[in-house]
C-alpha cells in the first residue's frame, strides 16, 4: 500500500499578539517612574511607562489533520483569516508549526506571492535563473527548459528587462511559469493566479490539470475562485477560524461555504465578529438601495460608526464585488478616483453610485475596506462579504441590443452625515 505523498497530522500555529494599552502620559509621570523603578523601566525598555503590554494567543491554526495521495489536486478555501496561506507557509516549509508534524514524500515547488524569490534589479532573464535555483532546480535543468519557461510566460520582449519594471501581471506569470516548470512532486499554489488576465489563467488551470494527468504531480491550490478550484479539484478543504470545517467531495464542500457565506451576510453587520482592523471605525451596514437594469446603474448605502470620537480625514474606502463562485468582478476605491472623505466623528452613511455594469442574474457579495491614507496607513475595518443581493436582470441578454461601445462605467462616492 503506497503512503500518502503529504500527511498533516494535528497541526497548530500559534501567534503572540502584543497589544499596548493606556493613554496619553505626561513627562512628569515618565520621569516619577524612572526614579521610583529604574531596574523595571530598563528592564522593561519602557513598556509600562508608555503604556501596559498586554499578550495575547493566537491560533491561526489549530489541530489540522488530512492526507493527500501522489497525483491529487486538492483545493482549500474558507473565509479571509481562515489560515489558509498559514497552511500553505508551513507546507512549504517558510515556518514551522507551533504544534503536530507534517510529512512530505517528494519535492515541492511553491508559488504564494507574487515575485517572491524575484530581485527587482535583475532581468527577467537573470530572475529565471535565479528563481529556479531557489525553487530546487539545477542550472542545466533551467537551461533546458529555459525556452518553454518564457513563451508560457509570454514576456520575450521583457526578457532582458527588470523586473522592477514588470506589471504585477507579468510578474505573476513569470513567477508560475518557473514553478510549473520545475517539475514538482507538489506544487503549493495561493490566490496569486487571480493578478493574471483570464487568458492567463485559463492558461494556468490548463498547465495544471495537464502536470497532474501526464505527469501524476501532486497540486494544493487555495483560491476564492469556486469556479477553478470545481474545474480542478475532486477533494477540497474548508476551514473555518483555523480549524478544518469539512474535507469531502469539491461540489458538497463549496455548497457547504456558499451556505456559510449567505448565513454570515445575512446577519447585522454591526454585531458579526468576523472584522479585522484596529476597530477604531467600523461598518455598521451595506444596503444595495437602486439598481435600474436598464440604466445599468446601481447605488449602495454604506453605514459607519466611528468609536474614536474624531474625525478621520481622506480616508480610503472600498467595496469589492464578487459573485456566487467567488469570482472577483470590480473593486472601487474613492482615492483612486480622487474623491476625498472625511469621517464624522459619530455616525454617518456614505453612497455610492455606478453606472454602466451590466450583472447577469444571480447572487451578489460585496466585501469593504476601510483605512486612514497617511503614510502610516492605518486598517481601520475589513470585512468580506458585508452583505449579499440578488440580481434578476431579464434585460441581459433579450434587449437584442448591444450596450454602448466602450461600455462607459462611472463610480462616484456621495458623503452624507
Amino acid at each position: 500500500m503506497k503512503k500518502p505523498i503529504i500527511e498533516v497530522r494535528g497541526v497548530g500555529k500559534k501567534y503572540d499578539i502584543r497589544h499596548m494599552r493606556g493613554g496619553y502620559i505626561a513627562l512628569r509621570d515618565v520621569v516619577m517612574n524612572v526614579i521610583k523603578s529604574p531596574f523595571s523601566f530598563l528592564k522593561s525598555k519602557a513598556k509600562q511607562v508608555v503604556g501596559l503590554e498586554k499578550k495575547e494567543e493566537f491560533w491561526a491554526l489549530k489541530d489540522i489533520s488530512f492526507e493527500v495521495n501522489k497525483g491529487e489536486v486538492v483545493g482549500i478555501i474558507g473565509a479571509n483569516g481562515a489560515g489558509k496561506s498559514t497552511l500553505l507557509k508551513i507546507l512549504s516549509q517558510i515556518t514551522p508549526p507551533t504544534e503536530g508534524e507534517i510529512i512530505l514524500r517528494g519535492r515541492v515547488g511553491s508559488l504564494l506571492e507574487v515575485g517572491t524569490g524575484f530581485h527587482p534589479e535583475l532581468s527577467g532573464r537573470e530572475n529565471i535563473f535565479l528563481n529556479g535555483a531557489i525553487l530546487g532546480m539545477k542550472r542545466r535543468e533551467i537551461e533546458e527548459k529555459f525556452d518553454q519557461i518564457v513563451k508560457f510566460a509570454g514576456i520575450e520582449k521583457f526578457l532582458d528587462t527588470p523586473v522592477k519594471y514588470y506589471s504585477s501581471g507579468m510578474y505573476v506569470r513569470l513567477a508560475f511559469s518557473v514553478a510549473a516548470h520545475m517539475e514538482p512532486d507538489i506544487l503549493l499554489v495561493d490566490e496569486v493566479l487571480a493578478v493574471g488576465d483570464a487568458e492567463f489563467q485559463k492558461k494556468c488551470l490548463g498547465k495544471m490539470e495537464e502536470v497532474t494527468k501526464k505527469d501524476g504531480r501532486t497540486i494544493i491550490l487555495v483560491s476564492h475562485n469556486m469556479s477553478a478550484i470545481e474545474q480542478l479539484c475532486k477533494k477540497t478543504i474548508l476551514l473555518e477560524h483555523g480549524n478544518v470545517r469539512m474535507v469531502g467531495d469539491t461540489k458538497d464542500v463549496i455548497a457547504e461555504y456558499i451556505n456559510t457565506k449567505e448565513s454570515m451576510s445575512k446577519q447585522p453587520l454591526a454585531e458579526r465578529k468576523d472584522h479585522k482592523g484596529s476597530g477604531r471605525a467600523i461598518f455598521t451596514r451595506c444596503e444595495l438601495k437602486e439598481y435600474d437594469e436598464q440604466k445599468r446603474t446601481l447605488r449602495f448605502e454604506i453605514h459607519y460608526k466611528n468609536l474614536s470620537q474624531k474625525i478621520f480625514k481622506d480616508v480610503k474606502i472600498s467595496l469589492g464585488l464578487r459573485d456566487q463562485h467567488g469570482v472577483h468582478i470590480t473593486n472601487i476605491t474613492n482615492n483612486v478616483l480622487g474623491q476625498q472623505i472625511d469621517l464624522s466623528a459619530d455616525e454617518g452613511a456614505i453612497s455610492l453610485d455606478v453606472e454602466g455594469v451590466n450583472l447577469a442574474t444571480g447572487t451578489y457579495y460585496t466585501d469593504l475596506f476601510l483605512a486612514t491614507d497617511s503614510l502610516n496607513s492605518e486598517i481601520l475595518d475589513s470585512v468580506e462579504n458585508a452583505s449579499i443581493f440578488e440580481i434578476n436582470n431579464d434585460a441581459f441578454y433579450t434587449t437584442r441590443r448591444l450596450p454602448p461601445v466602450p461600455v462607459k462605467i462611472l463610480f462616484n462616492f456621495k458623503y452624507s452625515q
